[in-house]
């Protein structure tokens, strides 16, 4: 199967019983892709992957070591608290009541297309993260595009015995 790409921002209302439509434009790739996991997300908000999109990221979280404390915390956190959801007839995801609330998700909601993922957030929660970072998308840009320096380029750390190397 094909990746998806999700773009785009929406705002929806959620309803009493925690149901959320999602738009058309997300809808049908994400109805298409089977399986929907909800997350935590990152800065307050949800995150809703794709089955193969999450798949990627536990795939990407088992390469690293499990003996590290923020990888264990981390994996803790996320697989405890991630949920499968469904689309039903009528375009809706229904959010479990305690994702709802880590969110502080309730009435006006906005979904993010973020690539892999779609992004739930509180609307003022989103539109003050918005003003925030909106002005620096430029610096914001060139930190996330430019290429890190190259393996290798780094000067090596040589040990001498005349100067033992200390730890930073």
């Amino acid at each position: 199967m094909d990746q998806i790409l999700l773009t785009g921002n929406y705002e929806r209302a959620l309803d009493d019983n925690l149901r959320l439509a999602l738009p058309k434009q997300l809808r049908e790739p994400l109805a298409s892709a089977g399986q929907l996991v909800l997350t935590p997300g990152t800065d307050g908000s949800l995150s809703l992957f794709p089955q193969q999109a999450f798949a990627a990221l536990a795939e990407k979280l088992a390469a690293r070591s499990p003996t590290g404390q923020d990888v264990r915390a981390f994996s803790r956190l996320l697989y405890s608290q991630s949920h499968s959801v469904e689309i039903d007839s009528q375009g809706r995801i229904r959010l479990p009541a305690e994702m709802a609330k880590l969110a502080a998700l309730e009435g006006e909601v906005m979904l993010l297309g973020v690539g892999d993922r779609v992004e739930l957030w509180n609307k003022s929660r989103w539109e003050a993260y918005l003003a925030d970072r909106a002005p620096q998308y430029d610096q914001l840009a060139e930190a996330a595009l430019t290429d890190a320096a190259p393996a290798g380029s780094a000067p090596p750390i040589v040990e001498t015995p005349s100067r033992p190397m200390q730890p930073r």
